[in-house]
């Protein structure tokens, strides 16, 4: 292949403050590299699909027991006060507890393809087990959804850090949209999968409807699991079916894009537990953690939608379940259309707080009427604010861009303490409140506001740091190619 000039061959990146030329004739000049970076996406993407997948049955299996307490659940366990809520917020004690230690070992194992399975067929085993549980065992109960929380806490930062080592920052925004959109698809295919298990199912060989939606839901986490062994790409430096050439170019296209390579130094500089330092002191990881927590209590919603719905007032259960699938289809809709604008203006802020809004809107509805049409109106305005959660996510793995072990511990770390709102929003839904639960879309309005006016201070401080960055780049006489967005 001829090329033009030398131009087309050779451009230059800072890396740690040096410049370094990169000569492109090993990848064909600069149109071949196009071409080898659009086959490598392509087969990256086709991997990295599965998570998806994993992620619809992680929250299946998280959120079943809201379903299963419309057929029977909570009086075949006797469980009585704040019981059934506990058993909801323990999950997220598991959760939380484990998710840093999880993503420093991920970081050091380099294995994704091998871990998160195997995480996911403890999780798929130990909801199976839920279905097990026998009539007054409340401690059984709790001591297995506190597991389930545990082994659970390795998927989503895991797979946030998996998607960061392997796209930009303006092709990570649409990735974790797609990636959410299986949270958020779970609950309509949860609602689906629940009305058929739960009307078909029920007295089969004995055994309640809502112990067969354990035993199904948990066995299908176990075989897709196995399946995903095969799937699931490693870390760019790890991953054996990689040709050289493309291990050079996937390497290559993150540190053009921090200005950094992103391969792991195992000096002292960049170790495990050097990551865990730099996070924890920086006061950036705790503010977006406390926005996090804020906007998940907001959304605690969630795991009482069935619930909510019921609110609507009609006796069938099937028929309640039903109802609980469009809203979460348009907010997914909503929300790939919103992360997918925001990766291509860049745009962080108002991608955020615009889907947020618009949520505050659904609760005020809700806390307004009992009207039908109103109420159900006001769901599909509160299940598309789940888009602000999403860019808000994807916003956490720009702005912690290097070192790889710090951006590890700093996505575990807001993850985990965001889940304290988890904790909280099981407690606020109480059944003494229904059913109009104001107090609770009190309790969602604030959270809300408060998510908003963080972000914007946020906003505004990594707003001066580009103009810092603009100055060092006069100063030093050349170009830096890193800088925030927001």
């Amino acid at each position: 292949m001829s090329l033009s000039s030398s131009a087309d061959v050779k451009e230059s990146v800072v890396v740690a403050g040096e410049v370094f030329t990169k000569d492109l004739s090993e990848f064909g000049g600069i149109e071949g590299r196009k071409q080898l970076e659009r086959k490598l996406l392509w087969k990256i993407d086709l991997r990295m699909s599965i998570l998806v997948l994993i992620y619809v049955l992680n929250y299946i299996d998280r959120n079943n027991a809201g379903a299963a307490r419309l057929h029977g659940f909570e009086a075949d366990l006797h469980l009585k006060g704040q019981e059934f809520a506990t058993l909801l917020s323990i999950l997220y004690v598991g959760y939380i507890i484990m998710q840093i230690p999880s993503n420093m070992l991920l970081n050091w194992m380099g294995k994704p393809s091998w871990y998160l399975p195997l995480c996911m067929m403890i999780w798929g085993m130990l909801s199976i087990l839920t279905g097990m549980t026998l009539p007054f065992n409340f401690l059984g109960a709790l001591l297995t959804r506190f597991f389930l929380g545990f082994v659970e806490a390795a998927f989503f930062p895991g797979a946030l850090f998996l998607l960061s080592k392997w796209y930009t920052r303006k092709e990570l925004g649409l990735r974790t949209a797609i990636l959410y959109c299986g949270n958020i698809m779970s609950n309509a295919f949860g609602g689906l999968l629940a009305a058929g298990i739960l009307s078909g199912m029920d007295g089969k060989l004995g055994q309640a409807g809502w112990r067969w939606l354990f035993f199904i839901e948990g066995s299908l986490t176990v075989f897709v699991a196995i399946c995903a062994i095969f799937i699931l790409p490693d870390f760019p430096a790890t991953m054996k079916s990689l040709s050289p050439l493309e291990r050079k170019l996937a390497l290559l296209r993150m540190a053009e894009d921090v200005g950094e390579g992103d391969e792991e130094d195992k000096g002292e500089e960049h170790n495990q537990w050097t990551g865990l330092t730099l996070a924890v002191t920086d006061w950036k990881v705790w503010w977006l953690a406390f926005a996090l927590l804020s906007q998940v209590l907001s959304l605690s919603f969630n795991a009482y939608f069935p619930t909510l719905t019921a609110t609507l007032g009609f006796k069938s259960t099937t028929i309640t379940l039903l109802l609980t699938v469009p809203p979460w289809f348009f907010a997914t809709f909503v929300s790939f259309f919103n992360a997918r604008h925001a990766d291509v203006t860049g745009e962080r802020f108002w991608h955020i707080s615009g889907p947020i809004l618009l949520g505050i809107v659904g609760f005020v509805i809700s806390l307004s009427t009992m009207n039908t049409a109103a109420r159900y109106i006001a769901l599909f305005l509160e299940a598309q604010s789940y888009a602000g959660f999403i860019v808000l996510y994807t916003w956490l793995s720009n702005s912690f861009a290097r070192p790889p072990a710090k951006r590890a511990v700093a996505l575990a770390l807001i993850n985990a303490w965001s889940q304290l709102g988890n904790i909280a929003g099981s407690y606020i839904w109480a059944s003494a409140w229904g059913p109009t639960y104001r107090k609770s879309y009190g309790v969602c309005v604030a959270a809300a506001g408060l998510t908003i006016a963080m972000c914007y201070v946020f906003r505004q401080h990594l707003i001066q740091l580009n103009r810092k960055l603009d100055r060092k780049e006069q100063t030093i006489g050349r170009k830096i190619t890193f800088r925030y967005l927001y």
